[in-house]
């Protein structure tokens, strides 16, 4: 149903990509790479390894063609289980470092895969564009508007590709949905629905201040953000829902939502964005960032409104999260289970041909992780799913939806002056860095 589909099933590597199993002894792996020559190999190096930076590398690691050469983390615990892990698929240790800038400095590094907390992306990014690198970026792009738009500054300065990490762009779902929301079938679309309920998220518990674990450079950790002491809530995972490093579940969930709600309807900046919502749920837990929250976004045409909670599984439609287009002939509903649409009914007939829910195909990370190898070897920066430009207009969105709730007001945007029309709104744009790290210069 979409090209870049068809694209993805007929390429050599997402064939090489989604046939191996997904953990392969060293011995094993040989089989695959004996007919890969020096040129198509691709090194990469992973700067922070927790989370979501090994699941993108684990990721990577199924092409035959990727080596993991070098890990960068400021926590020994994980370099060295991570070394562990790259060693049982691979056969070899990658290089290890607790500074990033000192594995940028090697020359053999093709790829970086940016794993870190949102402060660090712009930063770790910009610096490893500078190095020559290419990168594949964990979202939300940044922390700040500002950084954002540094970020796909620099990426145009450097001539390397980007590729943030919003895989929902190759889920095959998410591929149709879009199409037939653009085909015009859904007659008139005047509202769409974000959402993303997370039942399974308990109360962060208040817990004193403390000393680093051993092996961790906390300084380092803290980068640019504020000198605060060291608390484990703030720490690994827990980082997102604090303010200091990135913006909770507007920003987290957010931007995976809302940039397949902004492509299907051909938009990139509201007219304005108002915002109400708390710590309604757990509000004496250690967390900052509202654990309930609902935003309505005007553009010309139609409103967005993304809704979050916390404790609660109860979505839209009977789902967790998802993404609903609701027009004059039907609704469609699609989330990384499938897609489907729910016709109106007018004298007790449907307007349209209603359809069952379609399950995806295939693995979306996965398929996004080889679009971006494929990209490489291309040297074509419009074959990516998910370039930087792409990855800045969701991140700049959500946090506009940040913005608002700090206010407290409907604030207006000047997409001509690409600010706020509020002095209040404007000064939370931009990045504040701290502890001697300054903003990047493009």
């Amino acid at each position: 149903m979409s090209s870049r589909r068809k694209f993805l099933q007929n390429s050599l590597l997402a064939t090489a990509a989604l046939s191996i199993p997904t953990v392969l002894s060293a011995k094993d792996f040989g089989q695959f790479t004996r007919k890969i020559g020096a040129n198509d190999q691709v090194n990469v190096g992973l700067i922070g390894a927790n989370g979501m930076g090994w699941s993108n590398m684990n990721s990577f690691l199924k092409m035959p063609q990727v080596n993991c050469v070098a890990i960068a983390d400021i926590d020994q615990s994980v370099l060295d289980r991570r070394a562990a892990d790259v060693e049982k698929q691979r056969g070899k240790k990658p290089k290890l470092y607790k500074d990033y800038r000192k594995m940028l400095e090697d020359k053999d590094i093709d790829v970086v895969i940016i794993g870190t907390p949102d402060h660090w992306h712009c930063l770790t990014l910009i610096d490893s564009l500078a190095a020559g690198k290419h990168a594949y970026v964990e979202k939300p792009l940044a922390n700040s508007i500002q950084e954002c738009n540094l970020m796909v500054k620099a990426a145009e300065r450097y001539g390397k590709l980007v590729q943030v990490g919003q895989w929902q762009r190759s889920g095959s779902q998410y591929d149709e949905a879009i199409e037939f929301v653009k085909s015009g079938q859904l007659g008139n679309i005047r509202l769409v629905k974000c959402w993303a309920y997370q039942g399974w998220m308990n109360p962060v518990p208040v817990k004193p201040n403390s000393t680093p674990p051993a092996g961790v450079d906390y300084k380092m950790w803290l980068g640019p953000a504020p000198d605060r002491a060291f608390n484990e809530n703030r720490f690994h995972f827990n980082f997102r829902w604090f303010w200091d490093y990135a913006g909770g579940l507007m920003t987290d969930w957010g931007v995976h939502e809302i940039d397949i709600a902004l492509y299907a309807m051909g938009v990139s900046a509201p007219k304005s964005v108002m915002a109400s919502g708390g710590k309604l749920a757990y509000p004496d837990d250690a967390s900052e960032t509202p654990d309930t929250l609902q935003t309505v976004y005007e553009y010309d045409g139609f409103n967005m409104l993304w809704e979050h909670a916390t404790g609660i599984d109860g979505g839209n439609y009977g789902y967790t999260e998802g993404i609903a287009f609701i027009g004059n002939n039907a609704t469609l509903v699609v989330n990384r289970g499938g897609w489907e649409i729910i016709a109106e009914q007018k004298n007790g007939k449907p307007l349209i041909e209603g359809m069952a829910r379609v399950k995806p195909e295939g693995n979306a990370l996965d398929r996004h992780t080889t679009n971006f190898v494929e990209a490489i070897k291309a040297n074509d920066a419009s074959k990516l799913n998910c370039a930087v430009q792409t990855g800045s207009v969701a991140a700049i969105n959500a946090h506009m939806g940040n913005i608002a709730y700090k206010t407290g007001k409907k604030i207006y945007w000047d997409a001509e002056k690409g600010l706020f029309t509020d002095p209040e709104a404007n000064q939370l744009v931009n990045a504040n860095y701290h502890n001697g790290w300054e903003l990047p210069k493009v």
